[in-house]
């Protein structure tokens, strides 16, 4: 049973490393079916890796998956869907956000601190090439800062092992990271090669934030803790 389990993982994970390397060729180039299928697959590789989801934990990680797999595809189907894409993702950090709400849910508003100074710096940065694109831009910008502050305030919880709290933060970082150097190409300037280093801290992000919620070290059932920090 186990060495059916590794065996799984590695054909997942060798599926996964194929679709990234995949569509780091295709990504400016080639058709939009090829984008589609490539760009999708390390995201069902990771669904299936989580699967089955147990826990409320698991769960909501991978209801977040799910929804950044949606907004890949929408993505890259139609410009014209950049909205619905956006729409997508910024669920998917609902969900993260409820992941890590459901471990812990003390402020810890030191921690918030930082992603306050991001989110406020990201708004100065982005606003001048906007326009229209405010509002919506503005929601997601404070929507995976405050997924990152929920991610921050799990570290040193009881509810959540060490490993797995490291893992969900460094996500968090990274996806932080990976959609603020998209911000900088879709809305200030779109420097060479960008993309691919969004893809790779994307997928980076997407890895370490279903690694912290995998079945055999996610309990059941998880207690709320609502203690102020220590």
């Amino acid at each position: 049973m186990r060495e059916s389990w590794t065996g799984g993982t590695k054909l997942l994970a060798a599926a996964s490393l194929a679709g990234a390397v995949g569509f780091l060729f295709v990504m400016d180039v080639g058709p939009r079916e090829a984008r589609l299928v490539t760009k999708a697959l390390p995201m069902v590789c990771l669904l299936l890796w989580l699967w089955p989801a147990r826990g409320r934990y698991a769960r909501l990680i991978f209801a977040g998956l799910a929804l950044s797999l949606l907004g890949d595809v929408l993505l890259e189907v139609s410009r014209d869907l950049f909205l619905p894409g956006l729409g997508a993702f910024l669920l998917a950090h609902v969900g993260y956000t409820a992941a890590f709400l459901s471990v812990t849910r003390r402020w810890s508003l030191l921690r918030a601190l930082p992603f306050l100074f991001l989110a406020v710096g990201a708004g100065v940065a982005l606003w001048p090439g906007l326009g229209g694109m405010a509002p919506p831009v503005t929601a997601y910008v404070a929507v995976i800062c405050t997924m990152g502050w929920r991610a921050a305030t799990m570290m040193g919880s009881l509810e959540l092992p060490r490993r797995e709290q490291w893992l969900a933060f460094g996500g968090a970082l990274l996806f932080s990271a990976s959609d603020g150097l998209l911000s900088i190409r879709l809305f200030v300037t779109p420097l060479p090669g960008l993309g691919y280093a969004v893809m790779l801290l994307y997928w980076a992000a997407q890895l370490c934030i279903a690694a912290s919620a995998r079945v055999e070290h996610a309990p059941a059932a998880m207690p709320i803790s609502s203690s102020s920090p220590t």
